[in-house]
């Protein structure tokens, strides 16, 4: 299968084929979503994303301590064991820290609207059921196109048991589903014993899409200061290969959206995650690394590749690679693993 590096001199791209996909119900002209970072902070920031040509953007996240953060139950799950592990309340930044305070990230979603023609996704990060899902009300309100549910939860409790913790993402979808009308993805980490149970749970329970999947970012030590540093890694592409192989397992189980999330750097990896069976491709890192413009270049070269390799839609190629579509299903699974090992010399 040939592929076609992208050319550094792609600033405008002329459509060819039928990029638009479908995501939570939504129709995008392609499937390049910008994902939550500080690029959506500014709408500035986010007409650039559009102008590079993104099928939809996630807002950045709007924090729970940012809105409720004298509730007991915030406090209680933050700070547990905090003498035990690296992301001890003491560490979190201060409410001026945050990105946007509650109110000013409302009224910005609601000027994304009045300015951009994609889909605008509000972004909601927390690890409890409270107060601050009233703003979920309030985002929609504002004019969201949908709400992406980001639960960045690390269970240090030795006495919660695996079904708590999975119990504790079904509450706060339950919450969210019976305060909104529009769809709610989940964004979730790939930490669970039963990934596919999980994801099945969810799409019960509502979820409208799950974007598989959260990285959970890393403390870092400094020996001299004898201090824990927040420390944040950039993803590359080999990032993408827990989602493509989660999603190719998913595709066509569940009845939800599929969002490929982390390490989506290339046009090489766009294709990837479509042929697995994802409905769009959300890209972080490779923006923050390449700048706005780099949709435009994936985007350039996925036109290319499509033309070169016969295929005239998006719809054409997705899930033409996930598990039920291969011949040789098991590749997913446990024999994968001893071939890669067998095979190694």
């Amino acid at each position: 299968m040939p592929f076609f590096p992208i050319p550094p001199f792609a600033t405008k791209r002329i459509p060819q084929m039928d990029l638009t996909t479908t995501y939570l119900g939504l129709k995008l002209k392609n499937p390049i979503v910008a994902s939550a970072s500080p690029l959506s902070r500014t709408l500035d920031g986010m007409k650039r994303l559009e102008d590079a040509g993104a099928g939809a953007i996630v807002m950045y996240s709007l924090f729970e301590e940012q809105i409720t953060h004298e509730i007991s139950e915030i406090e209680h799950y933050l700070s547990y064991g905090t003498e035990g592990y690296a992301e001890s309340l003491t560490y979190f930044p201060s409410v001026m820290e945050y990105n946007l305070e509650p109110d000013q990230y409302v009224e910005l979603v609601h000027q994304a609207k009045r300015s951009l023609d994609i889909p605008v996704i509000g972004s909601l990060n927390g690890v409890s059921v409270g107060g601050w899902m009233r703003y979920a009300r309030k985002i929609e309100e504002a004019g969201a196109d949908a709400l992406e549910l980001n639960v960045y939860y690390i269970p240090t409790d030795p006495t919660l048991t695996g079904v708590d913790v999975e119990d504790r993402y079904i509450e706060i979808l339950r919450a969210v589903k019976q305060s909104v009308k529009i769809p709610v993805a989940m964004k979730l980490s790939p930490f669970f014993s039963s990934m596919a149970h999980m994801a099945q749970r969810l799409a019960a329970e509502g979820a409208d899409g799950l974007v598989l999947f959260n990285r959970f970012y890393q403390p870092d030590i400094d020996i001299v200061r004898l201090e824990v540093n927040p420390n944040v890694v950039l993803s590359t592409s080999q990032a993408s290969l827990l989602p493509m192989r989660w999603i190719a397992i998913l595709y066509g189980k569940i009845r939800a959206s599929l969002a490929a999330t982390s390490g989506i750097h290339s046009t090489s990896d766009v294709i990837k995650m479509l042929m697995v069976g994802a409905d769009v491709t959300m890209m972080c890192s490779s923006l923050l690394k390449h700048g706005h413009q780099h949709i435009t270049e994936v985007l350039t070269t996925l036109d290319r590749w499509m033309i070169d390799n016969e295929y005239v839609s998006i719809r054409q190629m997705k899930g033409s690679m996930s598990q039920k579509s291969v011949a040789d299903p098991a590749a997913f699974e446990r024999a994968n693993y001893m071939k890669a090992l067998n095979s190694f010399r």
